[in-house]
């Protein structure tokens, strides 16, 4: 059988050198396609059937705010329900992002866990599927009329949800200084003594006058 076209891309549960795949193929060449399960057969089966795949993607367009350093790497599971296909798995990269502390660049580990049932936007031969109220509809989970299921944005969203809210990075930075703004952690601080809050600047006044008092007093 030939080589399937953008097999690093796409994923079939049908063999590829049907017309029926083909078509949804040509879809690439209009989209960046990411992560595409093509689901037909699986929608087709029994309730319960799976499909097990590896992953490995780069995401570097992904977001143009996410800043990957490596591929988005894991395992998924595609299992039929009686409304669609639940999607769930592990995956995990590493992304660049700014240390909330010391406001320097950093490469902090993200995990993400996935849990989300697809809905498919038209049904397959004579597959039973049971209906799913309309509030219930996202339209990041469904399946559409090409019988493909894109993770892409259920990605998107857990890698935001997953990445830590105040990244830092090293359980020990000591930030910026307040006062000059040097990088504690390069020894950039030039200040010489910690600034005095202001609340108690005249307390500090009578406690250096008393001390002064004392020496001449000795």
């Amino acid at each position: 059988m030939a080589e399937c076209l953008f097999q690093l891309r796409w994923h079939f549960d049908t063999e590829c050198t049907l017309a029926y795949n083909w078509a949804t193929q040509q879809k690439v060449l209009t989209r960046v396609a990411e992560m595409l399960y093509n689901v037909a057969q699986l929608l087709k089966g029994p309730t319960g059937a799976e499909r097990q795949y590896d992953v490995s993607e780069e995401i570097r367009d992904l977001d143009p705010d996410l800043e990957p350093i490596s591929p988005l790497v894991g395992s998924i599971k595609l299992m039929r329900t009686s409304q669609g296909i639940l999607v769930t798995g592990r995956l995990r990269t590493t992304l660049e992002m700014t240390c909330h502390r010391c406001l320097e660049a950093m490469i902090g580990k993200v995990e993400l866990e996935l849990e989300e049932e697809f809905h498919p936007l038209a049904h397959v031969g004579e597959a039973s599927l049971g209906e799913v109220p309309e509030e219930e509809y996202d339209e990041a989970l469904l399946i559409d009329e090409h019988h493909v299921l894109d993770l892409t944005e259920v990605v998107r969203q857990g890698l935001w949800l997953s990445a830590p809210m105040e990244a830092l990075c090293r359980p020990d930075c000591a930030g910026l200084c307040p006062r000059c703004g040097g990088n504690r952690n390069l020894g950039e601080c030039l200040c010489d003594e910690a600034a005095v809050d202001p609340r108690w600047a005249a307390l500090q006044t009578l406690l250096l006058d008393e001390s002064k008092s004392q020496e001449r007093s000795d």
